[in-house]
């Protein structure tokens, strides 16, 4: 695997384009298997567009495009045929390129002759490499021109890259090619019903360094790293099978999905953590990973403790504007290679985010359930206590008890809650809300983060501290429910502007208020009614925005889409306040979109109506595979199985209520307390086998921290 890398709004791919991803490599392509310099395609390794033209042709003719499948994150087959020139309509020469992406790409190329006679192809390869950045290719500004020179030597073409001092190198591998500056030729006859084939590679370089053979079958086992690395993978992760396989596939895609999207801290390689998603967010993303690996907690626990380890140790230290960076902060994403000069903020680190801090603390709250070692835990309060100093400080400058944002520069992001784009905060009649800002959410974190704190504080025997935090959050709560709760309307404002009014557009925002319990209980049903209300229910998901607000668009990326992991945020809130029916029809509905896109569901899609459109209509560029869009289904499943864990407290909690159509579950190598343990569901009975020792399982929800915290208070109290 290798290190860091990703961005905000995004140039369309194009239809058709193939995504390959594995670590913090990524590779697009069109539907042939091409990569043309005039589309925003390319391999990219660590930030930098290695190459930016990869072309096959056979006999001057570009490839017909037939079929391209995914077999897995990180290799798809391209199915191609050669265009006759003598005016016939069906060609005898077919061409499969099966392709990897790791550290750089291979690609197999198979040409076979289907005709009685022997066919002379030329086959020729031509490369580009311009070595952009990736923000310069994202946001179609590639101005950077690299003196380049071309060097061809034993069966390989070297491509040597400078600008000012920053040297690059790619190495094109082609044995028995006949190999010029310009291309990459084979002359060759393929038999009547015979085949020929190679093996072509493409690899970054340090200067006096051959490229690694990132793609060698070193143990003869037919598998390469990427291979190793993924059996590795679901060898660690539960195996499902469940009695509707479409969600079962589902699952099992974003179980792949969430394996091919983890990157390691260079720095400690033992730290796992998941990368935002392709194509543009291959980076260590502080809001994004912390969600995407909470989400994951029954998959996988160390995801989200290799998270809260690396965001740790880039935590800020020192107050800059141009960065955002403060002390206490958590950044909002990481830059490697050139690219960190043209990011936000013009560092490799930026940390123009409003809502990342928080959530650490609430995320090392959950972690401490999942039975880490005490010690483990005890290493990361000290950076907890700091980011909720940040919260103090630097998160709630007035003193009014919000948390609110308003950038420090003007290049940094305008909105820094999830929805960060430009126009992302609204009033009902489309005026935009001006900063300082304090998102709705955003309060429901802080309160989560208070009490999170609290109860390991409890936990610890430090009861001045988690009283402290325990009366903050109650507070919070109460102020919260009469300045953000519209009665009017029956639902709550996405924010408070900078002039403490409230932004009274009704958005999917609140949703996250309910899961984390910050929503006073006798508002719940006008909330839930709100959110499940036509307006705002579009058949496939809840929109970002309700339909009859000012700013409303279904085709926009935060005005009135549907993303799933926000979806599944509002099932597991919906099922805490008892909204069954809700969640299950939500849930039912997602799963049912992610049918249209095979299994997977994207980072976004637009919010028209089902009544309008049968399938869901694609956002054109959302992120495909993306990790709180791979994550949503497991969220999805595991609210409505109602499961969770408390390991210090001894238990296991479930009490399913999936719908009759997902029929029966069965789980085997869950992960538990250091050890593993089979799940059942059968008509919506419960059973647990092979817990550790120490370990009961519950029928019924896991006590909420909400009601450990004022369990302890009130002892403590008397």
């Amino acid at each position: 695997m290798a290190g860091w890398n990703a961005d905000t709004a995004a140039g369309p791919l194009g239809a058709g384009t193939v995504t390959l991803v594995e670590g913090s490599s990524f590779c697009i392509s069109l539907p042939n298997g091409d990569i043309r310099p005039e589309h925003p395609h390319g391999l990219f390794v660590q930030d930098t567009r290695i190459l930016s033209g990869w072309i096959l042709t056979v006999n001057g003719q570009p490839l017909e495009p037939l079929a391209a499948e995914t077999k897995e994150p990180y290799r798809a087959l391209f199915a191609g045929r050669v265009p006759r020139s003598d005016g016939y309509a069906d060609s005898p020469l077919i061409v499969q390129r099966l392709r990897e992406v790791g550290a750089g790409i291979q690609e197999q190329v198979t040409v076979r002759n289907f005709s009685l006679n022997p066919v002379e192809c030329v086959i020729a390869l031509t490369v580009e490499a311009d070595f952009a950045d990736l923000f310069e290719v994202k946001e179609a500004r590639v101005q950077r021109r690299w003196d380049e020179t071309r060097q061809a030597d034993g069966g390989a073409l070297t491509i040597w890259a400078v600008w000012q001092d920053v040297r690059k190198i790619v190495v094109i591998q082609a044995p028995g090619a006949d190999i010029t500056s310009d291309a990459l030729t084979y002359r060759v006859t393929v038999p009547p019903h015979g085949h020929w084939s190679t093996a072509l590679t493409a690899m970054p370089s340090t200067e006096g360094v051959s490229p690694a053979a990132a793609f060698v079958h070193a143990d003869a086992d037919g598998l390469s790293p990427s291979d190793r690395r993924r059996r590795e993978w679901v060898a660690r992760i539960p195996v499902l099978r469940m009695g509707n396989p479409s969600i079962e596939r589902t699952l099992r895609r974003s179980y792949d999905d969430l394996g091919a999207l983890r990157i390691e801290d260079p720095n400690h390689p033992e730290r796992v953590v998941v990368a935002a998603g392709a194509p543009w967010f291959m980076t260590l993303f502080g809001r994004d990973s912390l969600w995407a690996s909470q989400m994951a907690l029954p998959v996988d626990p160390s995801l989200a403790l290799g998270t809260l380890q690396t965001l740790a140790e880039r935590q800020g230290t020192v107050v800059d504007p141009m960065s955002e960076e403060e002390p206490g902060k958590i950044l909002h994403e990481v830059r490697l290679d050139v690219s960190s000069g043209l990011s936000l903020g013009g560092k490799s680190t930026y940390y123009g985010s409003i809502d990342a801090t928080p959530l650490f603390v609430d995320v090392l709250g959950a972690v401490s359930r999942w039975g880490f070692a005490k010690d483990t835990i005890a290493a990361l309060l000290p950076h907890a206590d700091r980011a909720l100093d940040w919260i103090r400080d630097y998160g709630d400058k007035d003193g009014d008890g919000f948390v609110e944002y308003e950038r420090l520069n003007p290049q940094g992001l305008i909105n820094q809650g999830w929805k960060d784009s430009w126009d992302g905060i609204n009033f009902a009649d489309g005026r935009l809300a001006q900063p300082p800002i304090a998102l709705c959410e955003v309060q429901a974190y802080v309160y989560a983060a208070y009490l999170a704190r609290a109860w390991m504080a409890y936990d610890d025997g430090d009861a001045d501290l988690a009283d402290e935090l325990a009366d903050r959050a109650a507070e919070l709560k109460k102020r919260f429910n009469e300045q953000f709760w519209l009665p009017e309307r029956g639902y709550y404002a996405v924010a408070l502007d900078g002039k403490k009014r409230p932004v009274d557009a009704c958005a999917s925002n609140m949703g996250h208020c309910l899961w984390l319990g910050l929503v006073d209980e006798d508002k719940a049903p006008l909330m839930a009614e709100r959110l499940m209300s036509p307006e705002m229910f579009s058949g496939w998901g809840v929109r970002t925005l309700a339909s009859d607000m000012g700013a409303y668009n279904p085709a926009s990326y935060h005005n009135g889409s549907v993303w799933p992991h926000d979806n599944a945020i509002i099932v597991a809130g919906l099922v805490r306040y008892g909204f069954v029916a809700e969640a299950q029809r939500i849930s039912t509905a997602l799963l049912d979109a992610a049918e249209y896109s095979g299994g997977r569901l994207p980072e976004l899609f637009c919010g028209f109506s089902r009544d309008e459109f049968a399938e869901p209509v694609p956002y054109p560029t959302a992120c495909s595979p993306q990790a709180w869009a791979a994550t949503a289904p497991i969220l999805l499943v595991t609210s409505l199985m109602r499961y969770d864990a408390h390991v210090s407290r001894g238990g296991v909690w479930m009490n399913p209520v999936l719908p009759e159509s997902y029929g029966d579950l069965h789980i085997t190598n869950a992960p538990m307390a250091g050890g593993r343990i089979t799940i059942d569901i059968a008509g919506s009975v419960p059973a647990v086998q092979g817990l550790p020792e120490g370990m009961m399982f519950h029928r019924g929800h896991r006590p909420w921290i909400t009601e450990l915290v004022e369990q302890a208070s009130h002892r403590r109290k008397a």
